[in-house]
């Protein structure tokens, strides 16, 4: 009498483990998605507030540290720049709650999207006129009289509603990849060749991380995805090739080793230098080293290398954990809302704050190359923190619309996808 051979036993300390892992992960995001997914409306428009101003404090104090001596050592006052960026702050916290006043039914209208857009392609075309003027290699500045500003920043919000208003509009984008694309497409080619034109790629990934997260929050054709990362992966080599300092940028990412103190990674290693300096409580605020003419670009978009070197990783962890507040309110609004249109912006806003904040600090922190994005609300610059402040007002506005009646807490899965 033949007896079967015994059948093999299972790793169960694998198993054990990898189920006490998918657990946890459980444990922790179902309570979360909860939170985000059932609270009210107010709360995440003052959430919105709140992590938008306190952040945009928090950039004004570390641009006074940053430049200081920057502007001393040219002869000029040490407030300078913090003076104008204290009255850039200003502007865009009132037009921050102008926006959030206007309704949504102002922010459909279809000749308000047709004109901003329009607006936006006009302004990027006089940046390759002589009225245009090029900053560390990029022409992405346009110079009226003693005003200067950048028409790439005012082209994200024109892509925005562009993008979300020709979604919208369609209830067919699921299933016709044609209607998916067109119109919204148009636009963003549009933006996208111009400030290529000019020299800055680091915005079009920007511009790219709004579509792509409207097209995925509006159920595009995955076709659309897959082919897109294609060839969007083959232009990115071109664009790369196409500059020698890109090139070099890239290169010395890829092989650090490769690298000399006058190349393109001494910005890279100046930065993480300040971040190792500040270590977890940091050296105190205004006592940073590399300010001193070491580290280029340290109040613009190595600024979070001068705040992790002063406020050491807890200062970097309190940034982190206000950008992480303005996403989930803004993930809020995408679960909670019954409108479509609202969806698409919400998801299109977080794209832009996550996606930035992002790409910046994982560029400093050496993640990836050297890419010339700021940080929101913190980086100096004008144009981005009044054109930043003014999609959170915007955002603030998408918390004024009805949201589904009720929402079951057994019905909540974090996997589910937005209808």
């Amino acid at each position: 009498m033949s007896t079967a051979a015994p059948e093999q036993p299972r790793n169960r300390r694998k198993d054990t483990l990898w189920t006490r892992l998918a657990e946890g992960y459980r444990h922790v995001t179902r309570p979360l998605y909860r939170w985000v997914a059932t609270g009210s409306m107010t709360s995440a428009s003052v959430g919105i507030a709140v992590s938008s101003i306190g952040l945009t404090i928090l950039g004004c104090m570390m641009v006074l540290s940053a430049s200081s001596v920057e502007q001393l050592s040219h002869g000029q006052s040490p407030y300078g720049l913090f003076l104008r960026q204290g009255l850039f702050a200003l502007t865009g916290i009132v037009a921050m709650f102008v926006a959030s006043r206007i309704r949504i039914s102002v922010w459909k209208n279809r000749k308000l999207t047709y004109w901003l857009m329009g607006i936006s392609l006009f302004m990027l075309l006089l940046v390759l006129s002589p009225l245009g003027k090029e900053v560390n290699g990029n022409r992405n500045w346009l110079g009226l009289g003693p005003l200067s500003f950048q028409p790439s920043e005012i082209a994200k919000f024109s892509l925005l509603l562009w993008v979300v208003w020709s979604l919208a509009k369609s209830t067919r984008v699921a299933t016709s990849a044609r209607e998916a694309l067109l119109p919204s497409c148009l636009g963003f080619l549009g933006v996208c060749g111009l400030v290529i034109v000019g020299g800055d790629a680091g915005t079009c990934i920007v511009f790219a991380l709004i579509y792509a997260s409207a097209l995925w929050f509006a159920r595009a054709p995955r076709k659309i995805f897959t082919r897109s990362l294609l060839i969007g992966a083959a232009l990115m080599v071109l664009i790369v090739v196409a500059r020698p300092h890109r090139l070099s940028r890239v290169i010395t990412w890829l092989f650090p080793s490769t690298c000399t103190q006058g190349q393109e990674c001494y910005q890279a290693n100046s930065g993480m230098a300040a971040l190792a300096t500040g270590s977890w409580w940091g050296e105190g605020l205004g006592q940073s080293r590399q300010k001193y003419s070491y580290l280029p670009e340290a109040h613009n978009d190595y600024i979070i290398a001068i705040l992790g070197e002063e406020l050491g990783f807890i200062g970097t962890c309190v940034v982190i954990a206000l950008f992480t507040v303005l996403a989930l309110c803004l993930a809020r609004i995408i679960l909670r809302s019954s409108d479509r249109f609202v969806r698409l912006a919400a998801a299109g806003l977080m794209a832009w704050f996550v996606g930035e904040t992002f790409v910046n600090i994982g560029m400093v922190t050496g993640l990836l190359p050297v890419i010339g994005i700021p940080l929101p609300f913190i980086s100096y610059g004008g144009t981005s923190l009044m054109m930043s402040l003014f999609a959170s007002g915007f955002a603030m506005s998408l918390t004024k619309t009805p949201t589904h009646p009720a929402m079951s807490l057994t019905s909540l899965d974090p996997d589910a996808h937005v209808n």
